[in-house]
């Protein structure tokens, strides 16, 4: 078996093989993208990382979730005095909401990640920097970014776009930190609603559920993703995928 796990265009050459491929779609960037993977619908094996992040012009032999090494992130069940928002910063990702809703409810706002678009965070973000409320901490990496998740009283993830799937939001539960996201794309899935955190549809009803974050287990979300979203469960996942190609190819 060949797993393809970039993009579409190794799917051009899957003419020169015999060899079963499995192409994960990890999302579609654009529209355009679309007809090329129909074009190979038959071809390729497809697995999605999310149901939310599947086409109806496509055929999915599995979903398969991302799976994270729970030894990266330390389990905290006290945490400190301030929000997240960890991930790129840019309007897809809802930094300027995440803003928002902090200073609304009046807690601390760290914003960790890279700067995608610069005339975004001058227009959005920087004008807040002044004030001790917001800090941006730059990019984090696996130790900072340890620290941060795990010291969050929540992450706060109001993305504007269908997310496939929200690595971050798996990582954060990790720690034990909760969060509130917009419910849009892959979030339905990730996140239990009241268990591990709040989907809601508004900065206003991000607003009233961050009243609720106190009444989150944080052992809870940690549990969630044991079970869930490991590293191991994940290799299960495509060895079945794998077995089941094999049984079909040979039939």
């Amino acid at each position: 078996i060949i797993h393809n796990h970039f993009d579409f265009l190794p799917l051009t050459y899957i003419k020169m093989t015999s060899t079963p491929v499995v192409t994960t779609i990890h999302g579609f960037s654009s529209p355009k993208i679309l007809p090329v993977y129909k074009k190979y619908n038959n071809k390729s094996y497809y697995v999605s990382i999310s149901n939310a992040a599947r086409s109806p012009d496509l055929d999915y032999i599995a979903t398969v979730y991302h799976g994270i090494d729970l030894n990266q992130f330390t389990f905290n069940a006290e945490p400190k005095d301030y929000l997240l928002f960890f991930g790129r910063i840019h309007n897809d990702k809802g930094t300027k909401e995440a803003i928002e809703i902090a200073r609304k409810v009046g807690m601390k706002l760290i914003l960790a990640g890279i700067i995608q678009d610069k005339n975004y965070f001058k227009k959005n973000v920087e004008p807040f920097l002044d004030n001790e409320l917001i800090k941006y901490a730059g990019v984090a990496g696996p130790k900072k970014r340890n620290e941060l998740l795990g010291g969050a009283y929540a992450l706060l993830n109001p993305i504007n776009i269908p997310e496939p799937f929200g690595l971050s939001v798996v990582e954060a539960m990790a720690c034990g930190t909760p969060v509130i996201a917009f419910n849009k794309g892959s979030m339905s899935e990730v996140i239990v609603n009241g268990k591990t955190g709040f989907l809601v549809n508004s900065i206003h009803d991000a607003v009233k559920s961050f009243k609720k974050v106190n009444k989150i287990e944080r052992s809870e979300c940690r549990r969630w993703v044991e079970k869930k979203f490991t590293v191991e469960r994940m290799v299960n996942d495509y060895i079945k995928v794998y077995k089941s190609i094999l049984t079909t190819e040979k039939n």
